[in-house]
């Protein structure tokens, strides 16, 4: 494995061992020197800090090999047959940490498909209890009696959880011995911010963007790292189709109204590929959706993965009209990947994601849409897919959240105080685990 810059990919398959680090001499934990720290004159906040600091530097530049145990939310597998962008990038984390050689025990819902070793939860995905509490609850009830029973077999170095309610166990996973990194995939705003500030230091959040982060900076971060695809896996097509696309779920906050006035001014035919399922979107559509619809739109329905890839690899552009301060849109980068700009309103990490004038074009105002729908002929499409090639590939994915763990070990290696001078010269060099 190869040593990871600061700040910021072979093992078996099944998750069942992994090699320990060069010059290690134990396979079940990695011993970091305290290099370069002169406990003489030094104080014991300095002691913990230049320690801290040892700690990260060692683990960073070994690329110590982890067991990480990921948790996946109940409501598609992973990775997802058609909507479910959590579960998208839960899988291309899974098998980008796995071919860094960690160790992944996976914990989801439905079939495996991903290289690391996979936990059935649920038997069957609970896609049609999408927004109702009880699976959270009941998945973060069953994932923790799960994860209580491994840590009694084997090491376990991190836990990874992208749920909602899940982080509610990170104080019995840190009594183990073992850090929680939460993956915050929503917004953090109102009680969401309240609920993620209540968790404490008890989990170490990772943002998927600046944005996201700046509007909570007061919350327990470790890190941002972007959302991201593997471009090999979408077609890049550089002559597109006359239609424009709206790609996402039926919810106003998601703009598919203004999707179709700005089309219909625009004078070019909108392809509707949205999720329809819960009584919320069911609702929307027939209120807001369906009397704005002309003979020129096309509603197709949720897209799976194949038709999701023939729609954005041809369509003229993608349309993200959106209300909301969205955390990231993994589906403009989807869209990017395949040569196809984005026509979006600014907010959220819109400015993260596009380059405006470059990969897409950003609009303050829905009036201005139907202009930037027929300026987006002077769009490069190769630039749209470099960009996501040299900011948003999954090898990004991968070490940026390698760095994020280690960070986290190393605040669950705090030397406790008060420590007396004799204490000190006894310190020896620290295992990365504590739970066996």
């Amino acid at each position: 494995m190869s040593s990871i810059p600061s700040g910021s990919d072979s093992s078996d398959p099944s998750g069942s061992s992994y090699p320990a680090p060069s010059g290690s001499g134990c396979s079940d934990s990695y011993s970091a020197p305290l290099n370069g720290i002169n406990l003489k004159d030094t104080t014991l906040d300095a002691l913990a800090m230049s320690y801290s600091q040892s700690l990260t530097y060692t683990l960073h530049e070994s690329g110590a090999p982890l067991h990480i145990v990921m948790v996946a939310p109940p409501y598609f597998e992973v990775p997802p047959a058609g909507y479910g962008g959590v579960e998208a990038v839960v899988a291309q984390l899974a098998d980008a940490l796995v071919a860094r050689g960690h160790k992944v025990t996976l914990l989801g819902a439905g079939r495996p498909g991903t290289t690391a070793k996979f936990i059935r939860v649920w038997d069957d995905i609970l896609a049609d209890r999408l927004g109702d509490p009880f699976p959270e609850v009941v998945n973060a009830l069953k994932v923790r009696r799960i994860i209580t029973e491994l840590a009694r077999d084997e090491r376990i170095d991190v836990v990874h959880d992208h749920t909602f309610a899940g982080p509610l166990n990170a104080p019995m996973y840190s009594a183990l011995g073992i850090p929680t990194v939460v993956t915050v995939h929503g917004p953090v705003d109102g009680e969401a911010r309240d609920y993620y500030g209540a968790l404490g230091d008890t989990a170490q959040l990772v943002a998927i963007s600046d944005r996201q982060r700046s509007l909570a900076a007061q919350l327990n971060w470790v890190g941002r790292v972007y959302n991201t695809v593997r471009p090999a896996e979408w077609p890049f097509l550089e002559r597109k189709q006359d239609f424009a696309l709206f790609l996402g779920r039926y919810a106003s906050y998601k703009g598919p109204d203004l999707a179709l006035k700005a089309a219909h001014e625009a004078g070019i035919p909108l392809v509707l590929a949205a999720k329809m399922n819960e009584p919320p979107e069911k609702a929307y559509f027939e209120s807001a959706v369906r009397p704005l619809l002309r003979d020129t739109d096309f509603v197709f329905g949720e897209a799976d993965q194949t038709a999701k890839r023939l729609l954005l690899s041809q369509a003229r552009c993608l349309l993200f009209p959106i209300r909301w301060e969205e955390p990231f849109g993994i589906v403009m980068i989807e869209a990017m990947a395949c040569g196809t700009p984005v026509v979006a309103l600014r907010g959220g990490a819109v400015e993260e994601v596009v380059e405006h004038g470059v990969t897409g074009i950003i609009c303050d105002d829905p009036a201005e849409l139907p202009a930037a729908i027929a300026a987006v002929s002077d769009i490069d499409p190769a630039a749209c897919r470099r960009r996501v090639v040299e900011r948003f590939s999954a090898d990004q994915l991968g070490a940026g959240y390698e760095s994020a763990y280690y960070t986290a070990i190393t605040r669950m290696a705090d030397i406790p105080a008060p420590l007396s001078p004799e204490a000190i010269s006894m310190i020896r060099p620290l295992s990365v685990v504590g739970n066996g």
